[in-house]
């Protein structure tokens, strides 16, 4: 047929009949499970009363529709939903008394941040006093301003709490503060928004003095902040403010991709001088402008009405065109109105953006709000978003503008438009919107003609969701549904939750007991007191004036009790409050600087955002994980393909890599070998394809099908019949998709590919390498360059793919008039649509094929194509205009017509790509399983998707059973059923009794079960009747991916887990999508990688790759968790002695609050003389160093356990704490009781100033030397600092004592220093006191060694002084005794057998997944090594393909390594068609095809023992298959009927 004529440059793509399914999610049932405080928080908002209505359309005049009152009373069932007008003034029922709106909607200014300027302060202090030592102190200090008291300094009472707030509010601020930083630049992002149009749902802007007064404050720190930053940056600003003051330039603002990418944007641009409309600055094209539309009718109005309905916005019909009946969609403008033509577009912020307003998107532009599209640049009203942020994919999606709205294009168009939107009410789900668009239709020629109702429904594929982005599309025009909180993105966020370390909740109990201690203690002094005040017969009656009691023993007692409070206040040491915010700042330092988490490609080092809880970064014992930019790159790689049998592609994955490795070769070997091999063919491959055709498209680096042999048949090497087929299955590739190219200016010009799939990418790709280019496209026409030859193919119709289908099939007229369908899909849907009895042999080949490339963890599809007759196409043509134009039922409709072309399909071959991993994650995961943690996949992704990286990073393996959690019928009894039956397994119940056991027991799992569940089945377990049985069942589980999981079903299941096991949790993900699971859990880590940067602003850490979660986890964590547990409880022991010590003293003095030292030393005691000994252990002490925690990451199990922290621990040290302060004041106090001790010049030391020098050196002394006995590094910096913190008591008294101002206590120094007493006690007492102490610990050490214990040895001893020669991130554990299986290579192939090969039918044959490599040292006695899937005795079964297939005969390395590093694996997935495999393939086979056929006859299995058959050159006669009538020795299958291929430029 004669090809029409067009713009070759052109590369806007423009798919025609395009099925607009979703791209990622099939319809599911709307998401129920949000928030509860959400919940309220829009009840509040959402106006009452409105109603809800069918959504229909109308395809005729007024006598076919009835009218609008009949749709009204229609509908009267009562919802929460909204309606929102646009240009149609609000009813009467919409308004209050004062004529205003009674719908209030959430502004669309958001704030992630805690505090504000003005409620800093207040709710920082509150946060602040749930801390109850902060309470207690702030008593004690209101305490001591009453002298009655005895407190002999409140004001200096006072300065060690102030202290600790000021610090702590800083740090908060200076956190806050970068979210406050990241907010505004959010919220005031500009945006083009309609002014000087009057939006009727919104009341006028009425600001309260309340807010004004916010605003205020708010401005003054911008500007103060501005200009404290202008000092740096004074410059390069001033353009940017100026531009959001002004309406956009029409030229100068273009993004710099548009100039480059989009030459057709200026051509479209509007001459004000060509319209009577006066222009917008905007360049929003007219119709009639855009070289890409047709003129209008000379008689058409200006603003591109179509009247009649072959004119209206409709789907196009095929080339060769069958009359039909086409609908007419409407139009929402009113020819006939009158405006004002004031509207415009203007550069406005987000925050100003309003429901009802209309907005203008441009290309790379980021969505503002949920806007409904009304029409784009496009002539079909499709846009590309990319919705990174939301499901963490990059690849593109479409959306698609409303039929009724395309004409909407200009300002003075959103004028004339009159329409209403009747919507739902905001929900978390992201795959799901209903509304319905309403509008009364005009007749554009009969100004009198009666305007009647129409209305058109509203879907998800219409709606762009804030967050996501603009691509590929040069403008979109739509309309703002909703702001703010009210947006799906902020509705899966949450709010930002206020986060404490475990360890400082459990100290609110240790202060608690010191509480119950303390009152104790002082109720002991009270009652003392009272009764000596009371007695009349002592020599206080005489010596005394009195008590403040009036000798009142009550009374006394009373004013005792609250005196002892100031006296042993110390007991609850507000120090260590003080030390935990300086401890925690400095490890968030050291993690900052550590130049082992730095990433040198985006200059990103790990950044702690949260500074107070490193320390449960120590005790994490389950990790939620995305999949998608987390785990992977999602970058995808052509590697393998199989072509008319023959597979081509040489690549070395994890997969692979994984199973050797448990095998015991050395991989580092193997793959250097594998790597070097590649790369020589990849030499080859590069120099065949330049010989063969010069491809200008070809960039080298980028390169990644390696294959040779297919440059070398695809050049006739291995005979015409692989030639041809070679060059089919790459036009299919080059063909059957949605791609759009992109060309960057040069010579040659680089293409590159946009796709809503990444796979899909690749595959184009792959295609342009080899020479089959997609250079861009003409209407509905691609322009494809075969080796130098440009070819142009019409594309007819293009049957996209989504999650239900698997498939997609492009239908395509060839240059030589033929009709193709071109099909590519998941092997499973593609083989049951093959046809029957044809290409036996090459589909159990092609299965075999995709088999072996699945279990090397790459994602599968097959590619077939069917020729189709003129008659029948346009037959069928017709169906699906119909189904494409119905209302009702659309998807339906669409898919069954669909399934009726898709049968009858050639298989041509099958592609394999690979999901690129990060850097280091297979290594991470498995380090983190051996260190005890648990690990869960929550993604977006689909099931087989997620199994396949599961293997191939190491979280599945081939020890392991897959429960496949999948309930069809959406039952919640369902559910529980088969929870109940999978709990049989391992003997469980799911009782309450269970759970409670399951919360004590924190050892991981048997590595021999895991759980893959989708999002539909996820909500039936989450039921509160089944949440328990499926966490008890998870419990059991190495593995749990859940898949296909919206962001707020990935909160539940964190929340599941934190709360119901009482275990810590850590979610670490890179896309909007999963903020709320990062701040569900007690540790959120964000990747700031290509999926934005939402994550990191909502996260506690945020990491650059996620192997460095290694090191934050398994080093910094622990060490931070053991640093603090081991420094608070020293803290306690220190003041106990301190306190205790004054206690002691009290006995002496009736309780009388006397103090026994002298008050500096009160002070200093905690300030001076034993903090930094004990905040430099909590900073810098190690038991192992990095290396060592790394290489055996089983020493973080006592974090897990919680072994670090204890009760028993904390009321040991207080018991040894007492014990000591009992020996510094007894030691002391025996000295003294029978004896003076006096200076040369007579004077004596038992004064009490002198004796309190004796205790509290003693008490100092023991203090810090107790330090350094628990602090496991000793090196010269906590030797130096606990000398100096000693001798600064020995400074302090010398000094201090030296001058008259001491009183009493002047000259003591020198008296009690030159005393040979002190010297003596101090050296008796302190050994005393450290004895029991140092004696404990040998024993410990040397008869009850802990793990770590004996690792120290084991490094002392040298074991581990290979580490120092290893750079590796992630180094080895110590070399296992046993002797490794030597490494293989495609050279070792004759050294390995054969399996036999069992007589086994395969319909009953296992499913195996991927990863199925033996352990070598463990027997697995399920293993069944002669299994038909996987004994790939391919050397046998070559010998029955004819001996003209060259291509065989070839050396393939690849091919080899592959087949010698299958094996055996649990039958684990035998109920499952997840997962590529030949005998599931065969079973499939044809089966639909079969069914689709009417009248047809059942035909034999022929292919239930096609390994058999084809693997032996002769075949027995029990052997044989029934083949019915096929004859007995089946010929080579021949190809499809094919076009022959045509070089003639068209």
């Amino acid at each position: 047929m004669a090809l029409q004529s067009g713009q070759e440059d052109s590369e806007v793509t423009n798919p025609v009949k395009r099925i607009r399914w979703a791209t990622h999610r099939a319809t599911g049932p709307k998401a129920e499970n949000k928030r509860q405080s959400l919940k309220e928080r829009l009840h509040k908002r959402m106006g009452s009363g409105e109603k809800k209505r069918d959504s229909f359309g109308k395809e005729s005049g007024p006598a076919d529709n009835g009218d609008v009152e009949s749709l009204d009373a229609a509908s009267e069932e009562p919802d929460s939903g909204r309606r929102v007008y646009f240009n149609v003034p609000l009813p009467a029922h919409e308004r209050d008394e004062d004529g205003h709106p009674t719908s209030h909607y959430s502004r669309n200014k958001i704030r992630t941040a805690k505090y504000t300027p003005i409620s800093f302060v207040p709710k920082n202090l509150w946060f602040q006093f749930h801390n109850i030592a902060n309470i207690y102190f702030l008593f004690i200090i209101i305490l001591g301003i009453f002298s009655i008291f005895g407190a002999s300094q409140p004001a200096m009472n006072a300065v060690p709490l102030i202290v600790i707030l000021v610090v702590t509010a800083v740090k908060d601020a200076i956190e806050d503060w970068r979210r406050t930083v990241l907010d505004q630049e959010l919220n005031n992002a500009p945006i083009h928004r309609l002014v000087d149009f009057n939006n009727v749902n919104t009341a006028e802007d009425t600001i309260s003095v309340w807010r004004k007064f916010k605003k205020a404050t708010s401005r003054g720190i911008s500007v103060v902040w501005r200009l404290w930053t202008a000092r740096k940056t004074k410059k390069g600003k001033e353009g940017g403010q100026r531009g959001a003051e002004h309406s956009r330039p029409s030229i100068e603002t273009r993004r710099a991709s548009v100039v480059s990418h989009r030459t057709s944007y200026f051509s479209a641009e509007p001459d004000p001088g060509d319209d009577g409309i006066p222009m917008t600055p905007v360049p929003s094209p007219l119709p009639g402008q855009s070289p890409r539309q047709s003129s209008p009718p000379m008689d058409a109005l200006d603003f591109g009405f179509n009247t009649q309905p072959e004119e209206g916005d409709q789907v196009r019909a095929p080339v060769m065109q069958v009359p039909h009946v086409q609908k007419f969609w409407g139009n929402v403008m009113d020819p006939f109105k009158t405006t004002p033509d004031k509207a415009r577009f203007k550069k406005d912020a987000w925050k100003n953006v309003q429901v009802g307003d209309f907005v203008r998107l441009y290309n790379d532009e980021e969505i503002p709000a949920d806007i409904v599209v009304l029409s784009t640049s496009s002539e079909d009203g499709a846009c590309y978003v990319e919705t990174k942020n939301l499901d963490g994919e990059t690849n593109l999606k479409v959306r698609n503008a409303l039929h009724c709205t395309r004409d909407v294009r200009h300002a003075r168009h959103c004028e004339r438009a009159e329409f209403v939107i009747e919507s739902e009410a905001p929900h978390s789900n992201l795959y799901s919107y209903s509304a319905a668009i309403r509008w009364q239709q005009h007749n554009v020629k009969d100004p009198n003609a009666e305007p009647y109702a129409m209305a058109e429904p509203v879907s998800i594929n219409n709606l762009l969701l804030r967050g996501s982005q603009l691509r590929n599309t040069e403008w979109v025009l739509g309309v703002v549904m909703f702001t703010g909180e009210e947006t799906k993105i902020m509705i899966n966020s949450g709010i930002t939750p206020s986060k404490r370390a475990k360890i400082t909740k459990d100290l609110n109990w240790n202060v608690i007991y010191n509480f119950i201690i303390l009152f104790g203690m002082c109720l002991v002094s009270g009652i003392v007191l009272g009764l000596f005040w009371h007695k009349e017969d002592t020599s206080h009656s005489f010596f005394e004036f009195g008590s403040f009691g009036n000798n009142s023993a009550p009374l006394d007692g009373i004013i005792a009790f609250w005196a002892g409070v100031i006296l042993f206040q110390n007991l609850v040491p507000i120090s260590l409050f003080i030390s935990l915010e300086i401890i925690r700042t400095l490890q968030a330092v050291f993690i900052y600087s550590d130049v082992l988490m730095y990433y040198e490609k985006i200059d990103y080092p790990c950044t702690p955002k949260s500074w107070n809880i490193s320390d449960d970064v120590g005790q994490i014992e389950y990790i939620f994980s995305d999949k998608t930019g987390t785990l992977t790159q999602n970058v995808m790689e052509f590697k393998k393909c199989t072509v008319n049998g023959v597979p081509y592609g040489e690549a070395y994955t994890e997969a692979q890599a994984g199973m050797q490795r448990r095998q015991g070769i050395n991989v580092e070997e193997e793959g250097a070998r594998a790597r070097q091999q590649i790369e020589r063919d990849r030499v080859r491959m590069i120099d065949g394809i330049r010989n063969m055709h010069d491809n200008p498209y070809l960039c080298d680096e980028e390169l990644t099908f390696v294959a040779p042999d297919y440059v070398a048949d695809l050049a006739g090497e291995s005979g015409l019949e692989q030639r041809l087929a070679n060059e089919q299955f790459m036009i299919a590739l080059a063909l059957c998709h949605t791609v759009i190219t992109e060309r960057t200016p040069g010579d040659p010009p680089k293409i590159e590919f946009k796709a809503q799939s990444p796979d899909e990418a690749a595959l184009v790709a792959t295609a342009r390498d080899v020479g089959f280019t997609l250079v861009g496209r003409e209407e509905d026409r691609l322009i494809v360059n075969i080796l130098g030859d440009e070819r142009r193919y019409t594309v007819l119709n293009t049957l996209e793919f989504n999650s239900t289908r698997k498939r997609m099939s492009a239908i395509i007229r060839m240059p030589n008039g033929k009709i193709m369908l071109f099909c590519k899909g998941a092997d499973s849907m593609i083989y049951s649509r093959l046809v029957p009895g044809e290409q036996r042999e090459l589909r159990g080949t092609t299965g075999e094929h995709l088999e072996m490339f699945a279990r090397e963890g790459l994602r599968t599809l097959c590619i077939a194509q069917r020729e189709l007759s003129e008659e029948e196409y346009q037959t069928w043509s017709t169906d699906y205009n119909i189904a494409a134009n119905a209302v009702a039922g659309r998807e339906d409709k669409l898919e069954e017509v669909s399934d009726r072309i898709e049968n009858q399909l050639w298989l041509i071959g099958g592609t394999a790509i690979e999901d690129r991993l990060q850097d280091g994650v297979p290594d991470a995961i498995s380090l983190l399983g051996r260190a005890g943690i648990k690990l869960w996949v929550l993604t977006g992704d689909k099931v087989e998707t997620a199994i396949n990286i599961g293997f191939s990073c190491n979280l599945l393996d081939n020890d392991m059973d897959l429960i496949v959690f999948k309930i069809e019928d959406e039952s919640v009894a369902s559910a529980e059923a088969m929870l109940d039956e999978k709990l049989a397994i391992f003997g469980m119940t799911g009782s309450q009794e269970e759970l409670d056991a399951a919360q004590n027991n924190h050892e991981p799992p048997a590595p021999t079960h895991a759980i893959i569940i989708d999002g539909d089945t996820l909500k039936l377990v989450l039921d509160d009747t089944n949440k328990r049985k499926f966490l008890l069942l998870c419990k059991q589980c190495r593995a749990v991916l859940c898949c296909r999981v919206s962001p707020s079903q990935k909160a539940a299941v964190v929340n599941m887990v934190k709360t119901g096991l009482d275990c810590l949790t850590l979610a670490i993900g890179d896309g909007a999508n999963d903020v709320a699971m990062i701040q569900e859990a007690h540790v959120g880590v964000g990747i700031a990688g290509v999926e934005g940067r939402a994550a990191v602003m909502s996260s506690d850490y945020a990491l650059g790759q996620f192997r460095f979660l290694t090191r934050l986890v398994l080093v910094h964590g622990r060490w931070s968790y053991r640093r603090l547990a081991e420094t608070i409880a020293n803290f306690f022991y220190k003041n106990i002695v301190w306190t205790f010590c004054l206690f002691w003293y009290q006995i002496y003095t009736n309780f009388d609050s006397q103090y026994i030292f002298d008050y500096s030393y009160i002070i200093f005691f905690n300030l001076v003389f034993t903090s930094l000994p004990v905040i430099l252990m909590g900073v810098l002490d190690q038991d192992v160093d990095d290396k060592v925690s790394l290489a055996v990451p089983q020493l973080y199990r006592r974090g897990i356990e919680r072994k670090e922290w204890t009760q028993p621990k904390f009321w040991f040290y207080m018991a040894d704490g007492i014990y000591q302060s009992a020996i510094s004041f007894f030691m002391v106090y025996c000295i003294f009781s029978p004896a003076k001790f006096v200076t040369a010049n007579g004077l004596d030391v038992g004064e009490l100033k002198r004796m309190g020098v004796y205790v509290a050196t003693i008490a100092v002394f023991s203090a810090n030397l107790y330090v350094l006995f628990n602090t496991y590094r000793w090196d010269w910096l906590i030797l130096l600092v606990i000398i100096i913190s000693t001798i600064m008591v020995w400074f302090w008294t010398g000094i201090y004592t030296s001058f008259t101002t001491s009183a009493q206590f002047y000259k003591g120094g020198a008296e009690v220093y030159g005393s040979l007493s002190f010297w003596t006690i101090l050296l008796v007492a302190v050994i005393i006191c450290l004895l029991p102490r140092f004696t404990v610990k040998a024993i410990q050490k040397m008869y009850f060694p802990l793990d770590v214990d004996i690792i120290r040895e084991q490094v002392k001893r040298g074991d581990f002084d290979y580490l120092k020669e290893i750079d590796s991130y992630i180094p080895p554990p110590p070399p296992p005794p046993p002797e490794k299986v030597p490494s293989q290579s495609s050279s070792d192939a004759s050294k390995f057998k054969a399996a036999p090969v069992h007589a086994q039918d395969d319909d009953t044959r296992p499913i195996y997944p991927p990863s199925v490599a033996p352990t070598a040292t463990t027997h697995n006695p399920r293993s069944q090594n002669g299994s038909n899937s996987t004994d790939y005795t391919f050397r046998q079964s070559v010998e029955g393909i004819p001996a003209r297939r060259l291509s065989l005969d070839r050396p393939r390395p690849s091919f080899d390594r592959a087949r010698m590093s299958m094996d055996r694996v649990r039958p684990s997935f035998e109920a499952s068609n997840d997962f590529t495999s030949a005998a599931m393939l065969s079973r499939l086979e044809s089966s639909h095809s079969r069914n689709s056929i009417p009248n047809a006859q059942t035909q034999a299995p022929t292919m239930s023992r096609l390994r058999n058959v084809f693997r032996r050159p002769t075949v027995t006669r029990e052997e044989a298959p029934d083949l019915g009538n096929v004859p007995p020795n089946p010929p080579v299958p021949r190809s499809p009927p094919q076009s022959p291929p045509n070089r003639q430029r068209t």
